[in-house]
């Protein structure tokens, strides 16, 4: 039985994994101008540095249940890490072949914990789990705000360079690793599979692909802003250093919302109210960013920002609320990232080719209204009172 230490190194643990696994994106966005010029590469090109971490994701999400099943869920994790460590260094090193192939490996990395953390926690705080996942949610976009904040000081100022500032992140990777390291021998993943949907029923389940295109779209209107906002704002007169302080803004204001929103999910019915407040402010916030004043262009990045934070905070609780086991929740994790990050990968590259052939960044701001239309009515869906079992 677990003593009160030992729950206390568990959730030290989550926490300094959640915090690893999205800075080595967020720190990119700001950075896109000075790699581009650095090593040549085009817009679309550029974007594609986003992407292919995201299509890793694809990849390797099916997997990762079987991987945990296999191996065991500790030693999975704790070898994710190590790879994402190696990624970060690979990734920071020279040549434009370096960078795609660290991108890649922390991408498959980050996939792995992207699809068992959820499953772990409905498994081992079955009672907190609102908590756990805002608490989860918290750390990760806690790291992802800063990483976007300090890039451009760091490169700029400090001297570090953009490789410099990217292999910065190593030490989460690696201090995550430590973290980890004596859950190996403790933790059991300790969840029966009794009345669990198999993973072939998951996929034929429409209320999980509506969980799933959710994920995916919340997903692309997100990357798309971390790989481009920066670069947008730019080419209207912007400083570097001052458009990463708005993205960094961005992720700062989905803080108290990725903590507070699964608190509230977890004690409604259903989540609809939630998931239309979301679309809202995702309307607001990007409508201001193509139509509104640039003055007030920190209001849209917030409103942005919250809409986010709404938007992963329901995601990441329709994994649990949606289904009966961990195993489930595992199953639906990974088939949500999967599906769901294969939508998300063509965002930043499709943005990115949007811009560079009409020259405008009109039109790639319609297609991310459009996105936040078909959001609003899939999470309909998927904040309904359904498990994904059920066959009504």
């Amino acid at each position: 039985m677990d003593t009160k230490y030992d729950r206390w190194l568990l959730v030290l643990g989550i926490v300094f994994i959640a915090a690893a696994l999205r800075a080595p994106f967020t720190s990119v966005g700001p950075l896109i101008q000075m790699i581009q010029d650095d090593l040549g590469l085009s817009n679309t090109l550029a974007g594609a540095i986003t992407t292919l971490p995201l299509l890793a994701f694809a990849i390797l999400s099916p997997f990762a249940p079987k991987l945990a099943r296999r191996f065991g869920l500790a030693n999975v994790l704790l070898i994710a890490m190590v790879m994402l460590a190696m990624g970060i260094l690979i990734r920071s090193g020279a040549g434009t072949g370096l960078l795609f192939t660290g991108t890649a490996i922390l991408g498959l990395s980050i996939a792995v914990c992207n699809v068992l953390l959820p499953g772990l926690i409905k498994g081992k705080f079955p009672h907190k789990i609102g908590l756990m996942t805002g608490v989860y949610t918290v750390s990760m976009n806690l790291c992802a705000a800063v990483a976007s904040g300090i890039s451009v000081p760091l490169a700029s100022n400090a001297g570090f360079g953009w490789r410099g500032t990217l292999a910065i992140w190593f030490m989460i990777a690696a201090l995550a690793t430590l973290f980890w390291i004596p859950q190996m021998r403790k933790l059991d993943q300790g969840t029966g599979t009794k009345g669990s949907v198999s993973s072939g029923n998951m996929w034929r389940s429409s209320l999980a692909w509506k969980v799933t295109i959710f994920m995916g779209l919340q997903s692309l209107l997100y990357y798309v802003f971390i790989a481009w906002f920066s670069v947008l704002l730019g080419e209207r007169g912007m400083s570097s250093s001052h458009a990463g302080w708005l993205l960094s803004l961005m992720q700062m204001a989905q803080l108290p919302f990725t903590f507070f929103v699964p608190l509230w999910a977890g004690r409604m019915k259903n989540q609809r109210i939630l998931v239309i407040i979301t679309a809202i402010l995702y309307f607001i916030g990007i409508g201001g960013i193509w139509l509104g004043s640039s003055a007030l262009m920190a209001v849209w990045a917030i409103c942005f920002g919250i809409a986010g934070g709404f938007a992963f905070g329901l995601v990441m609780m329709f994994f649990s609320l949606r289904t009966r086991s961990t195993q489930e929740a595992a199953e639906l994790s990974g088939m949500a990232q999967s599906v769901g990050y294969v939508l998300a990968a063509m965002g930043p590259a499709l943005f990115g080719w949007l811009h560079d052939v009409m020259n405008s960044w009109t039109m790639p701001l319609v297609l991310l209204l459009g996105a936040s239309v078909l959001l609003l009515v899939v999470g309909l869906g998927a904040g309904s009172d359904r498990y994904v079992g059920d066959r009504r």
